[in-house]
């Protein structure tokens, strides 16, 4: 007989409070109630916030109960989760490993993940392997799986040169990676501060830049990512990549953009996104963050309405370093 749970979930509101509110959930057939440990804070969360949902979509948690056809895992394992979308696990995407695609998936907004639990779809968790701490593990499930997405999926090699413009959350983790492949690893930065950081991260030249310039010539890369969560200026980013180079889009605003396509003819230049990432990438690269002992620079806050809102105002005050993640009461 199906099992009915009650939890704690945290959610948004139009006027930016965060609200806590008891959910009664069904346990379904292929479905697991995780207790959530550690959930990751990232700047889409912002468009939440005064959305009427709850709040989260990704971090790591214990599995405490399963319903009776869920095979994948058991009661006690470790997982991570980026249930930002729950694939339909039919279709040429899901079969095909580019789950992230799926055009019938749902969205998170359903479950959420600054909670005490949740309850999720089999489907979109992800077992934590040993040598690998869940408050580490909870925001890779977002910015480091999508790294990792970018970077196997485009023939990154060791020995590329990789630009990176934005350290924050996820441009710190894009050095992190890069650097443990082997590339060649460039950042680009508006502020001298973040020298230090980037370097410490992995970088082998740090440029400062006056609207998205450097300040002197740059040897230009082969591959470049754009990290900040503002839109780029195309006619001035180009210049900095070689031909037939790629600039990967993996943090913007919500404005249009124009770009230059005369010099993107002309110089053979690609235009990449990438949304979140499967299953499988996510599976491989924990084993990737294990092998190389990566772990994302975070600051923690308790999982209570109060230290939730004190993460956000880091967030917004540009304040974090580098990634947010909630410690719910059986974390550390």
């Amino acid at each position: 007989m199906p099992k009915t749970v009650e939890y704690s979930v945290f959610s948004g509101s139009e006027s930016g409070d965060i609200l806590t509110e008891t959910v009664r959930r069904t346990i379904q057939s292929n479905e697991a109630l995780v207790e959530v440990t550690h959930a990751g804070l990232c700047g889409a969360d912002k468009l939440s916030k005064t959305k009427n949902i709850p709040l989260g979509h990704h971090g790591a948690g214990i599995v405490r109960d399963v319903g009776c056809a869920v095979q994948y895992v058991k009661i006690g394992d470790r997982v991570g989760f980026d249930g930002s979308q729950i694939p339909c696990g039919n279709c040429d995407y899901c079969i095909g490993g580019k789950e992230q695609y799926c055009a019938q998936s749902e969205h998170f907004e359903k479950v959420g993940s600054f909670a005490t639990h949740a309850v999720w779809h089999e489907n979109v968790l992800v077992k934590l392997p040993e040598g690998v701490e869940s408050k580490y593990a909870a925001p890779l499930m977002c910015g480091g799986a999508i790294m990792w997405e970018v970077l196997t999926a485009n023939d990154v090699k060791p020995g590329d040169r990789v630009g990176i413009y934005g350290i924050g959350g996820l441009g710190h983790v894009a050095i992190l990676m890069s650097s443990a492949l082997g590339c060649d690893v460039v950042v680009f930065s508006s502020s001298e501060s973040k020298r230090h950081d980037a370097m410490a991260t992995g970088a082998k030249e740090f440029h400062v830049t006056h609207d998205i310039v450097p300040g002197a010539p740059v040897a230009p890369v082969q591959h470049l990512f754009w990290c900040r969560d503002r839109p780029p200026d195309f006619s001035k980013l180009i210049s900095q990549v070689s031909c037939s180079g790629t600039i990967y889009i993996l943090a913007v605003g919500l404005e249009a953009v124009s770009v230059p396509m005369q010099l993107v003819v002309k110089n053979g230049i690609r235009i990449q996104g990438c949304s979140n990432a499967s299953r499988k990438t996510m599976r491989k690269m924990l084993q990737f963050v294990r092998l190389h002992d990566i772990r994302p620079w975070i600051m923690t806050w308790p999982m209570t309405a109060d230290g939730i809102q004190d993460a956000f105002k880091a967030l917004n005050e540009r304040k974090m370093r580098y990634r947010g993640v909630l410690v719910g009461e059986c974390g550390d």
